[in-house]
């Protein structure tokens, strides 16, 4: 089985690569700026999640793939299949944390004003 902080490490190197799927599904976040803000350099917040988030979703593709061609007979082996879901379960939940951890800090920004 992974552990969280091997998964979080295993998506921040980009190592995530779907087996066996058409191709990954990539979402677009368009972050907002007042005018007169500098604009986004290439390390910003925005493209961070973003990236983040289509890691999350190519080990959810990797996972639903192995599981398709389990169940269609293929040649994979179950601790594979399982590993795989697993894996994009830890993710998943990794990023949920994420977005609760940073809902919750705009919450308290906006408390103090």
């Amino acid at each position: 089985m992974s552990d969280p902080i091997g998964a979080a490490s295993r998506l921040g190197a980009g190592a995530a690569r779907p087996l066996g799927v058409d191709g990954p599904k990539t979402f677009t976040f368009e972050i907002l700026r007042p005018e007169g803000a500098p604009s986004a350099g290439a390390g910003s917040f925005g493209d961070t999640i973003s990236g983040f988030v289509n890691q999350v979703s190519s080990l959810e593709n990797a996972a639903g793939s192995l599981r398709d061609r389990y169940l269609a007979g293929e040649q994979v082996e179950i601790h594979q299949v399982t590993a795989a879901a697993e894996e994009a379960g830890i993710a998943l939940d990794l990023m949920v944390e994420l977005r609760n951890k940073v809902l919750e800090a705009y919450r308290t920004l906006v408390n103090l004003q």
